[in-house]
C-alpha cells in the first residue's frame, strides 16, 4: 500500500515539472497596445496642454515625473531646449534620449530620462 503512495506522489511531482517547463518563459509576439512606455509624439502631445505646436516650461513643468522635483525639471528643459527659445519642439524632445540600464544615454553621457505621462 504504501507503494501506490509513493507512486502517486512520484507521478504528481512528475506531472508538476513538466508542466512548469511548457510554462512560457516570458513575453512573446507583438506587444499589446498600452503596455511600456509611450513613444516620445504621444508624450509631448500630452504635455503640449495648450496644442500649439510646442512645450512651454510651464507645461513641462506640469508633468507628472516633473512635479517630483520641478528644479530637476527646469534643468533637463534648458539642456533640451537647444534653440534657448523658451519652447520645446518636437524634434527637440525627440532628441532627447533616455538613459539605458546603466543610467547613462546611448554614447555613454549622462542624459535626462524622458518625462513620464500618464
Amino acid at each position: 500500500m504504501k507503494s501506490y503512495f509513493h507512486i502517486i506522489g512520484a507521478m504528481a511531482v512528475a506531472t508538476s515539472l513538466i508542466c512548469a517547463e511548457d510554462a512560457p518563459k516570458g513575453p512573446k509576439g507583438p506587444k499589446k497596445p498600452g503596455k511600456g512606455r509611450p513613444d516620445a509624439e504621444a508624450i509631448f502631445k500630452k504635455l503640449d496642454a495648450d496644442s500649439s505646436g510646442s512645450v512651454s516650461l510651464a507645461e513641462f513643468k506640469a508633468g507628472p515625473r516633473a512635479k517630483e522635483n520641478p528644479e530637476k525639471a527646469e534643468e533637463i528643459f534648458k539642456k533640451i531646449d537647444k534653440d534657448a527659445n523658451g519652447e520645446l519642439s518636437l524634434a527637440e524632445f525627440k532628441g532627447m534620449r533616455p538613459p539605458g540600464r546603466d543610467g547613462k544615454g546611448k554614447r555613454g553621457d549622462k542624459e535626462a530620462p524622458a518625462p513620464e505621462v500618464e
